[in-house]
């Protein structure tokens, strides 16, 4: 993915999730993600986001363990700038 590529509608989706605090990654080089503890339904999706620096954990632990996800900044602001706003 690169900065001009769009984001789906699911991995937008996710950010949002990610943003609302519903979602957890495991520590990994390849994370899986959950959202309000389910598995995750496209996990290529939510691996991209991660290896695009938009999501990461926030906080470290031991390989394998879940931990909760966040946006990172970049991550905040291409949510930003993909919500429309309420002007509009």
């Amino acid at each position: 993915m690169t900065a001009t590529d769009p984001l789906s509608h699911r991995a937008l989706a996710l950010l949002r999730a990610t943003a609302a605090g519903r979602v957890e990654l495991t520590c990994s080089s390849e994370p899986d993600f959950r959202v309000d503890n389910l598995p995750c339904c496209d996990q290529p999706a939510a691996r991209l986001l991660v290896h695009a620096g938009l999501v990461e954990p926030a906080t470290t632990a031991p390989f394998g363990h879940w931990l909760p996800a966040h946006l990172t900044t970049a991550g905040a602001e291409l949510l930003a700038l993909s919500t429309p706003s309420a002007a509009a």
